[in-house]
């Protein structure tokens, strides 16, 4: 009863109905809430009429401050009218107003030009209009991508056809050395973010009709466009079918980088070893295409692309082909040990002064037993400690202003180093291997393949502070296994060495001489195996007979 009286007395306020329930409200345009998808652009085609026409673009483009709209009249006369549809900030407006406007709306009627509705769009496509490339279109589709490439869209009134303008005028930084792949000898020009620059630079270097790019466009919103790159008559038939195969089921909202890609067609997935290989450096994307490889490119990003990729390829260096063989071969062994000591090294200190102490000679056993007096933790976990803090500066030197970096990185690993050892947390002996590591590291030239060998250095080390040169033997094996089954677009990942193919041993580890490595790699030249005649080795009696000959 209290609450039935309690009911009666407070009474709820009346409720008022949304917006988009009352009836007498607004409502809103159709162009306001209206999302079109891919399938639905390419069903819709040109109407004849210019304001149908313009209705459906602003429907689908209008909500963008950046599209803009210019409805003009051609000549001085309004028997004709057109617009243009733009996108500012991406569009050439300096060639846009001298190149298609000035010409359609003053000098047409100066010079007298007058088409008939017939043969119109002939007329201004090749006497109107300045501009390099010029295509027709009659799909709404292929307007909207257009103009969000930065290209003009020219309507004429009772035309079922448009005209695409190719204006783009992106703003790019300029061609300037890579910042991953220095050399001290070798080209000094890299990648940049536009993808027309980035296959002008590999034209450049390849000046053959054999060199072939393929476009495609990848990504339901990013539209990104990717380009594959070719020498015909060098490349697998096989091989260009399968990354043409991979890269076209994939089906996403955006392709930003070509880290996407990476992931999306590699062989296997799970594997910490990078079966693609990437560089900034066009030289190298020469080099690669000159053996039977496939690069991709991707507009939006410095780095290409190029499969496929074998272990060896992730160990060589641009500048091996530039210096004479002999420094070439050096600096690759030094490569090959520096690989090792950073992917073994830890663990092996850690395995010999825990379980196989009687390995060491004895003046040193007591040299590592005094330097580690007073530390309390035993070597797994003070290296894993070493190894974590080590990576972390490294990080934070990459991460921080360029200004700053180099400075906090090489203080912060002084101070730490030389605060812990005082402490009595680590030993000395361990900073050094911790520290030799760490420069082993950088001298890889892949940045990729040497993250993958940090990354295995934490397993190793568990597997030699448990089980000792038993545990790293067990993981060098299971590496070897893994790395025999690893397949890099059908080829094998240890390619030249197992399969064992002689004559590629010339540049694996070693650098032959340029007139010794007349043949491609077996694995990706087998459609044109020789690459230069027989014989170009220098000799006296060449020098000596093409000097009589001269005299003669």
């Amino acid at each position: 009863m209290v609450f039935g009286l309690f009911r009666k007395f407070i009474r709820k306020p009346p409720q008022r109905k949304p917006a988009s329930c009352n009836r007498s409200a607004k409502k809103q345009p159709e162009t306001d809430r209206r999302i079109y998808n891919t399938g639905e652009l390419k069903e819709k085609q040109v109407s004849s009429s210019l304001n149908i026409n313009l209705e459906m673009l602003q429907s689908i483009l209008g909500q963008n401050s950046d599209i803009i709209f210019r409805r003009f009249n051609l000549g001085m006369t309004e028997e004709t009218e057109l617009a243009v549809i733009y996108a500012e900030g991406i569009t050439d407006k300096t060639n846009l107003n001298n190149n298609i406007l000035n010409p359609l709306m003053l000098e047409s009627h100066r010079r007298g030009f007058n088409p008939s509705k017939e043969n119109i769009l002939y007329m201004i496509k090749n006497f109107a209009v300045t501009v390099s490339n010029v295509s027709e279109a009659s799909n709404i589709n292929e307007l909207v991508t257009a103009t969000l490439e930065g290209n003009v869209i020219l309507f004429i009134n009772n035309q079922p056809t448009a005209l695409i303008l190719h204006n783009t005028g992106v703003k790019s930084r300029a061609i300037s050395e890579p910042q991953t792949e220095i050399l001290v000898r070798g080209p000094k020009e890299g990648f940049i973010e536009n993808l027309t620059t980035n296959i002008s630079l590999i034209r450049r270097r390849l000046k053959s009709p054999n060199l072939i790019f393929e476009d495609l466009h990848i990504g339901r919103i990013t539209y990104t466009r990717v380009t594959i790159t070719y020498i015909k008559g060098i490349a697998s038939p096989d091989l260009v079918a399968e990354i043409k195969r991979r890269l076209g089921r994939i089906d996403i909202d955006g392709i930003l980088e070509s880290g996407y890609l990476e992931e999306l067609i590699e062989d296997n997935t799970f594997s910490p070893f990078p079966q693609i290989l990437h560089t900034e450096r066009p030289d190298r994307v020469a080099a690669s295409l000159l053996e039977g490889r496939v690069s991709i490119l991707t507009d939006g990003t410095p780095f290409a692309l190029i499969a496929p990729a074998e272990f060896v390829s992730f160990m060589t260096s641009p500048e091996d082909y530039y210096e004479r063989y002999w420094l070439g071969t050096a600096i690759r062994w030094l490569r090959y040990i520096a690989m090792t000591m950073s992917l073994l090294l830890p663990s092996l200190y850690i395995a010999v002064t825990t379980f196989h102490q009687e390995m060491i000679p004895t003046r040193l056993l007591i040299s590592i037993a005094a330097s580690r007096q007073g530390v309390p933790f035993p070597a797994l976990v003070e290296a894993l400690a070493m190894e974590f803090t080590f990576e972390a500066i490294r990080e934070a030197g990459i991460r921080l202003p360029r200004a700053i970096g180099q400075a906090v990185s090489i203080v912060g690993a002084l101070v730490i180093g030389q605060a812990a050892v005082q402490a009595g947390i680590v030993s000395p002996l361990m900073i050094i291997v911790v520290a030799v590591t760490g420069m082993a590291s950088f001298v890889n030239p892949s940045y990729n393949m040497g993250i993958s060998l940090r990354l295995l250095r934490f397993p190793m080390m568990l597997l030699g502070g448990t089980l000792g040169l038993f545990g790293i033997m067990a993981g060098i094996l299971c590496i070897f296994i893994h790395l025999a089954g690893l397949r890099s677009f059908g080829v094998p990942y240890l390619a030249s060495l197992a399969p064992l193919h002689l004559g590629d041993l010339k540049d694996v580890l070693i650098r032959a001489p340029w007139w010794a490595m007349d043949k491609r790699p077996d694995e990706t030249g087998k459609l044109n195996s020789r690459r230069q005649s027989r014989g170009l080795k220098p000799s006296v009696s060449n020098r000596t007979d093409k000097r009589e000959d001269d005299q003669n």
